[in-house]
């Protein structure tokens, strides 16, 4: 049996420790504690999409991991949950999703072996930006903090192979680009426990993300936005090759919604920076890529749901899906082809996505409801 006194690791053999606690101890007993890494990856033209995400819920004693990849209009889908063990160094294969930090920063690799769900991959992932932290996230929900978060994303390509029913796709680092995510901090994660009194809040969340390749640079973008439009976070910058972030002093946008959905039509953004300098994007959808293949809102494979010892499932499904206003299908990235026309008069064209979550009421978009479409 493992005491309070039992709880050194691997990694305490590291200068790394930030408390005076082991390493397996979080700075508090939040049970929404988390550690996550997110990626994703997609040819130039648009054909193929996949992403992954793994995340650690120390506080729940809970790992798990999701594989998606779109082909052919079809989303198909791996999820894996386990126990998480004490030791950190133990927790980067859940089931049959594993990730390797082979040069912290700038490679890594993933793998998928689930031939029951029709997937298995071996994938680099290679940095071409520094890597953007994006400012702290915090929102307190009374007293309580309920999002408290540090996040970074980084631009990079993609080498490797994946197999979908025994059919390979070759991934070449010249044709597959991407993003990537790390976070880590407190946010709502596991299955919903009341704590205390209710403060009676309606759900609301507005949140959009758009990291963006172009050839030799890239762009980031955030924001997030109480329900009458004031931002409670934002980020913007150009990732200007291997070495170089060029931050925006502003930004702002313009979301043209699909009538009837919560996702896009087309979308504006537009970066101004300290000299008066200015880009501006456009971006044209391909397809909605639907979060729920990563276990985002997804109601049986959600982050950090107790599903077992070690248990694995899937799913798939064609695209576009038939109800994009049920709630576990709110939750979308949007791959899509971008123009960036610059102030001095420069244009490139590129690929990335815009991940859009929209719940509750959000009144520069018209919605009132929980979950209403776009009616204006």
């Amino acid at each position: 049996m493992t005491t309070v006194t039992d709880m050194l690791t691997s990694f305490d053999d590291y200068p790394i420790h930030q408390t005076s606690e082991p390493i397996a101890h979080t700075e508090g007993g939040d049970p929404s504690h988390y550690d996550r890494y997110f990626y994703n990856g997609y040819s130039k033209d648009g054909a193929v999409f996949f992403a992954a995400a793994m995340g650690l819920y120390p506080n729940r004693h809970v790992m798990d991991a999701s594989f998606s990849i779109i082909i052919n209009n079809e989303q198909v889908n791996v999820h894996s949950s386990a126990r998480a063990p004490f030791d950190r160094m133990q927790c980067m294969e859940v089931g049959p999703i594993k990730v390797e930090v082979v040069t912290p920063m700038q490679e890594h690799r993933l793998t998928v072996d689930a031939p029951a769900q029709g997937i298995r991959a071996d994938l680099t992932y290679s940095a071409t930006s520094l890597p953007y932290e994006e400012p702290p996230f915090l929102v307190r929900n009374g007293n309580r903090a309920t999002m408290r978060y540090t996040r970074l994303t980084q631009l990079g390509k993609w080498s490797g192979w994946i197999e979908v029913d025994g059919n390979r796709i070759i991934v070449d680092s010249d044709f597959f680009v991407g993003s990537r995510d790390r976070s880590w901090g407190i946010r709502g994660v596991g299955e919903r426990v009341q704590i205390g009194a209710p403060l009676h809040q309606v759900p609301q969340f507005f949140w959009l993300w758009a990291p963006v390749c172009f050839e030799g640079f890239g762009s980031v973008f955030d924001v997030n936005e109480f329900a009458d439009g004031q931002r409670w976070h934002e980020s913007g910058a150009m990732l200007m090759g291997p070495d170089t972030i060029r931050h925006a002093h502003s930004v702002s946008y313009d979301y043209t919604w699909e009538p009837g959905t919560r996702r896009a039509t087309a979308f504006d953004l537009t970066y101004t920076f300290a000299n008066g300098a200015s880009s501006v994007m456009h971006f044209e959808p391909i397809i909605h890529f639907q979060m729920y293949g990563l276990g985002y809102l997804h109601p049986e494979w959600g982050h950090g749901f107790w599903k077992g010892e070690n248990e694995v499932g899937g799913e798939r499904f064609s695209l576009p899906v038939s109800d994009p206003m049920a709630m576990h299908h709110l939750h979308t990235q949007t791959l899509s082809r971008v123009t960036c026309a610059n102030s001095d008069g420069t244009t490139h064209t590129g690929i990335g996505i815009l991940e859009t979550l929209v719940l509750g009421a959000h009144e520069p978009s018209g919605f009132s409801g929980l979950a209403d479409g776009y009616s204006r």
